[in-house]
């Protein structure tokens, strides 16, 4: 009986919290930590999916849904859902490989894998038809500060410093150039030596 109300108990103040976020937020079970043991959350969650105040977008990773008047219901990208679980539990994640080449616009692929290095644990998240992967690094590589240079080292770190053709030198320097020269100057010094020489050499007028 004492099991049930305390169960009844957690379920209503989650229900309560669900309602009172905002519609294409991302819910997960950690938001609710200290309300409860994480059995006793996700089953709560699960209930407030079953009665769709919530959508179950991955294991334990739910948006409350938002409707759009031309486009109806809206669900949340892979890459908000990955800004998200980053936000909550409170690590940082950057592009990598294949993926930075994208947001560089080097690579015009659609991604179907999102890889980011991070600084929290080892994870894969699918959302619809895209695979997130979390990927632990070295506290090194996550100390780049720069939105755009630390993009071109991690994509440097995918394509190589040899046989880059000139339209994607042109690009990786013209984003470069737009870079705050001190940001830039800390990230080359974090650099592997052959990306460093590379973009020093590529930045020379």
């Amino acid at each position: 009986m004492y099991f049930c109300i305390m169960e009844n108990s957690i379920s209503h103040k989650i229900e309560r919290k669900i309602e009172n976020q905002k519609e294409g937020s991302i819910v997960v079970q950690t938001d609710f930590r200290g309300m409860g043991t994480a059995t006793a959350i996700n089953m709560a969650l699960s209930r407030q999916a079953d009665k769709g105040r919530i959508k179950r977008l991955a294991h334990g990773i739910y948006y409350k849904p938002k409707k759009d008047p031309l486009f109806g219901e809206l669900s949340p990208s892979a890459e908000e859902v990955a800004a998200a679980i980053a936000r909550k539990e409170r690590i940082r994640i950057r592009p990598s490989g294949m993926y930075a080449l994208n947001k560089l616009g080097i690579s015009t692929q659609v991604p179907t894998k999102l890889v980011y290095i991070t600084n929290g644990q080892r994870r894969k998240i699918r959302v619809g038809k895209t695979l997130v992967t979390f990927k632990p690094t070295t506290a090194k590589k996550m100390a780049l500060k720069g939105s755009l240079s630390s993009l071109v080292i991690q994509a440097l770190e995918e394509l190589g410093t040899d046989n880059i053709s000139e339209g994607v030198k042109q690009k990786l320097r013209n984003f470069l150039l737009k870079e705050d020269a001190d940001l830039l100057r800390k990230d080359l010094a974090l650099a592997p030596a052959r990306i460093h020489d590379f973009i020093l050499k590529l930045l020379k007028p």
